[in-house]
């Protein structure tokens, strides 16, 4: 048989901040352990003894006495009521009964018990059922019952509650001054988390990310924010350069086609102007892979309403498309950047089947956005191939942009700039599955 293992990772908080206080809770619990169980082993066990044993002295040395003087019986209660509380009182020819009590004697009917024969060596019998308030103690002498009403007081100790009630009290007082420090440090901590992720999402903070808290934070929020200034000044300097690359592209270009707009009609011309268009637009999907939309800032946008409208767009065009969208869904978007990757994705299932289907909604804590084609598909073998620039798959279908290759790079790059992801999959309609998963 497998031996038996507990994974005690199951049980411990998810949070930091629950996990820091488990490390303050559990010193605390079994400091309060041990000194519960050194208090009581040693409290009860001296202080109990002590406080039983008196009680037996008084009564012993009231029989001693009753012994020597019993004409001054009557005297001797009354002194023994005044000086000790214990209430005495003598009852003749009455004999305890043999019969062992019915109540399992207690740790302090067997203290006082023990206390008794040492001290009395009579036979007795206790009742402690009004433990708290009074205990009897009845004692067997040669010519009666010896009944002693002893106060709870003389036996019970109330130091036992007010330990329990400053430590129980200076724990939670602890506790609480502990949980308010905790707070304060694991804040900073959590506002970082959220601003990497808010980063990692596309969503450009207005300020940087306030160093603060513990030293440790303090450093890595410098750190983060070193970082993403970095990130954010390679991506200005890489779009101006591309800006200025996509200008000196153009111009010539521009003359080539009024140069050729200025030529009499022919095959010929008509075959450049094609090849000028084709390299215009090839240029136009290098820039826009190498750009990666980086420039468009983020919003809150109803991505219910544009992936409606970006299906009834392909409808009008003749597009057999069949939108789907689970209910109202509002998240932080680059609005034209995802427009453009819905577009490249929708295009290619046009270019390569008849029907398309595209399914937007929420599952779990993510936005998936998926589009089904009855075309013929991409190999597994050959799905993460299709990602890599200027790849074109030789007998599969790719996402092409005036056939540079570039359109399912593009697709993804677009998703990740949202901190998603785009996959590729086997369409339950027989073709390919697009499927986009964007955090919410």
């Amino acid at each position: 048989m497998a031996p038996f293992r507990v994974n005690l990772k199951r049980f411990l908080p998810k949070t930091l901040f629950g996990r820091s206080l488990l490390i303050i809770i559990m010193p605390l619990i079994l400091l309060q352990v041990v000194t519960s169980w050194i208090f009581y082993d040693r409290h009860w066990d001296s202080i109990t003894w002590r406080l039983a044993t008196s009680i037996a002295g008084d009564i012993g040395l009231v029989l001693d006495q009753m012994r020597d003087e019993p004409a001054q019986i009557d005297a001797l209660f009354e002194s023994a009521k005044t000086r000790t509380d214990l209430t005495m009182t003598l009852r003749p020819g009455e004999i305890l009964p043999n019969a062992p009590p019915e109540i399992e004697p207690t740790w302090v009917d067997r203290m006082l018990g023990a206390a008794l024969e040492e001290k009395v060596k009579r036979p007795y019998r206790l009742d402690l059922s009004g433990f708290r308030e009074e205990l009897v103690v009845d004692v067997q002498l040669a010519d009666g019952v010896l009944r002693v009403i002893v106060p709870g007081s003389r036996l019970f100790s109330s130091t036992t509650y007010i330990f329990i009630i400053w430590m129980v009290g200076a724990s939670l007082l602890l506790f609480a001054v502990a949980s308010v420090f905790m707070r304060n440090q694991v804040r900073p901590i959590r506002r970082l988390a959220a601003a990497v992720d808010s980063f990692g999402k596309g969503r450009e903070p207005e300020t940087d990310f306030k160093p603060e808290g513990a030293q440790e934070v303090r450093q890595a929020a410098q750190a983060f924010n070193l970082m993403s200034e970095r990130i954010r000044r390679q991506v200005r300097q890489r779009t101006d350069m591309l800006s200025g690359v996509s200008h000196d592209l153009r111009t010539p270009l521009t003359r080539m086609k009024l140069q050729l707009a200025m030529l009499s009609k022919g095959p010929e011309i008509e075959a450049l102007k094609t090849n000028v268009s084709e390299m215009e637009n090839m240029v136009e999907g290098y820039l826009t892979f190498a750009r990666g939309e980086g420039g468009e800032a983020s919003s809150e946008t109803d991505l219910t309403a544009l992936v409606r409208e970006i299906g009834d767009r392909w409808k009008a065009d003749g597009a057999e498309i069949d939108t789907h969208v689970e209910g109202k869904i509002v998240t932080w978007l680059k609005p034209e950047a995802f427009r453009r990757c819905l577009d490249n994705l929708i295009g290619n299932a046009h270019r390569y089947g008849g029907a398309i289907w595209v399914r937007c909604g929420k599952r779990g804590d993510a936005i998936e956005v998926a589009i089904d084609d009855d075309g013929p598909g991409i190999p597994e073998n050959q799905r993460e191939d299709a990602f890599r620039p200027f790849v074109r798959l030789d007998r599969a279908r790719n996402l092409d942009i005036g056939g540079t290759g570039l359109g399912l790079s593009i697709a993804r790059d677009i998703a990740r700039v949202h901190g998603g992801e785009l996959t590729l999959e086997d369409s339950p309609h027989g073709g390919l599955r697009a499927r986009i998963r964007l955090p919410v």
